[in-house]
């Protein structure tokens, strides 16, 4: 055999080892769908606890409840969000035909949105964390206005990656090359003639 054939054989069975390896993805992608579970649990407790509760709560109370339930509804559909998009941007393509009550963003996220929906989740989680700190103070002390202090500051941190992600990815969806057909122009469709 020679060495350029052996060479080139080397080769394929590295890349085609390469290319297996995003199964690896799959098993924590799962373990990341069984979190679902646990995150499930967690809301029916925090939904339990606010019901059983709701009588002898007050308004802030339960406003305080609603907004836990949200934060953990929000963070079950980032997770969501993390496992369908990962797994068909990392793995594999999962086969929609068939399936019409599948979610339409389905299958069309690609990386650069799922980054952007990540943080506006993340910005979003942050934001409803923010205003349970500031609603469940009933009075403000010096310790607290420096952990509201810090809580505006790291929320800002979000909001502001955020929106330099977006605009990076804008800038750079402009320059040619990275466009949707790779900075070239759409083919034209065959009018028939």
């Amino acid at each position: 055999m020679k060495l350029a054939e052996l060479a080139a054989r080397l080769e394929k069975f590295s890349e085609e080892a390469l290319f297996a390896s995003r199964w690896l993805l799959a098993p924590i992608y799962l373990g990341l769908s069984i979190s679902l579970l646990l995150l499930l649990v967690i809301f029916m407790r925090e939904l339990w606890h606010l019901a059983s509760h709701l009588m002898s709560a007050s308004e802030s109370d339960v406003i305080l409840g609603v907004l836990s339930l949200v934060d953990l509804s929000l963070t079950a559909s980032l997770l969501i969000i993390v496992i369908f998009s990962g797994y068909e941007n990392f793995v594999s393509k999962i086969d929609h035909s068939g399936h019409v009550d599948w979610p339409t963003w389905m299958g069309t996220i690609d990386f650069t949105a799922l980054k952007l929906k990540l943080l506006s989740s993340i910005v979003a989680i942050s934001a409803i964390q923010l205003l349970k700190e500031f609603m469940s103070m009933k009075t403000v002390a010096a310790a607290d206005e420096r952990r509201l202090f810090w809580l505006v500051v790291i929320h800002l941190v979000f909001v502001t990656s955020s929106v330099l992600l977006a605009v990076s990815d804008y800038i750079t969806g402009l320059s040619p090359g990275h466009g949707a057909n790779g900075g070239e122009k759409p083919p034209e469709k065959n009018s028939g003639h």
